[in-house]
């Protein structure tokens, strides 16, 4: 298993918790994206997912992007983060998430609302 796998893995269960109050409850299928992404504002691993809804793909300030993810030209709204989530590798050729994505189209649609709340 690759270094960043297992210390994505072992992020999850301490990072799941990292979530604004003000925000509507995150769904359990999100506990994968808490790993890295915190839904307060703050950068860790990765951008925050405050105000990911609606924002260009690699402009979130405070974050050095992947070239792939800047120059994706992708905005965040139902269905391109529908492709992301399902494989952001496949979705975003080269970009550096090291996520399989989620399968699940209901899980997907929960994380997809979830964000939409985020702001």
């Amino acid at each position: 298993m690759r270094p960043i796998v297992r210390i994505s893995a072992g992020l999850a269960i301490a990072c799941s918790l990292v979530v604004s109050t003000a925000n509507a409850a995150p769904p359990a299928a999100f506990a994968a994206c808490a790993a890295c992404h915190t839904s307060d504002g703050s950068t860790g691993l990765a951008p925050t997912a405050k105000g990911l809804y609606g924002r260009k793909a690699g402009t979130a300030k405070g974050f050095t992007y992947s070239a792939a993810m800047k120059k994706a030209g992708v905005t965040w709204d139902d269905k391109s983060l529908d492709v992301f989530i399902t494989d952001p590798q496949k979705a975003i050729p080269g970009n550096v998430m090291p996520f399989p994505g989620v399968p699940d189209a209901n899980q997907r649609a929960e994380i997809i609302d979830y964000l939409k709340t985020v702001k």
